[in-house]
């Protein structure tokens, strides 16, 4: 069994921000997936897939970002699940816009979702996906990640969910490693891409 938790803030009020980027990703992959129907499991929004004989589950906590590991860390001991077969996905304002960083385990990185499950499930041994939603620069933090997308953005940020939702498929399928190795890769601006003799991103 494995579990795949999309941090976020519950509620429309943040439906689309920065901050919610692993919501749009786990709905996503509940479509292409085919999940059942949703149900609400220790402080989340949980639904079931199954891949051959394997169950995966795709949680969105709901106690709000900065208590995200209350949720994971009870729905992890329920289904006594081990570490290395949890992924978190999340977004992260030190990775450009668009670029996905796949690491089998790590710090917090001043990520305050991650920060809270490092402390409450006391371990950085869980594999995370992080979605690069561009750095603030001169705005507020804050204002920054629960703020949305603009018109600029949209088509990357589109571009960056679907590729996640490839990185999820991939790691449920082939391991962390492969998912590393494959997705750990520069953006490259589709406009720099039409006009480049080729279309592959280049390595990072």
């Amino acid at each position: 069994m494995k579990l795949i938790f999309g941090l976020g803030n519950p509620g429309k009020t943040y439906e689309g921000t920065r901050h919610n980027i692993g919501f749009t990703v786990l709905d996503l992959l509940a479509i292409r997936l085919l999940a059942g129907q949703e149900k609400v499991q220790s402080k989340g929004i949980v639904r079931e897939i199954m891949l051959g004989n394997n169950k995966v589950l795709l949680v969105k906590p709901q106690t709000f970002m900065n208590l995200s590991g209350q949720c994971v860390r009870e729905i992890a001991r329920f289904y006594r699940v081990i570490w290395p077969d949890v992924l978190v996905v999340a977004d992260d304002v030190s990775i450009p816009l668009g670029k996905l960083r796949i690491r089998a385990q790590g710090t917090h990185g001043g990520h305050n979702g991650l920060r809270n499950i490092q402390d409450v499930a006391q371990t950085t041994e869980y594999p995370r996906l992080r979605v690069g939603v561009d750095a603030a620069g001169e705005k507020d933090l804050v204002n920054h990640v629960l703020g949305r997308f603009k018109p600029h953005e949209r088509e990357t940020i589109r571009d960056a969910v679907e590729r996640a939702a490839d990185a999820v498929e991939c790691w449920l399928q082939q391991g962390i490693q492969t998912c590393m190795n494959r997705f750990n890769t520069t953006v490259v601006a589709k406009s720099k891409k039409e006009n480049s003799p080729s279309k592959k991103e280049n390595g990072a």
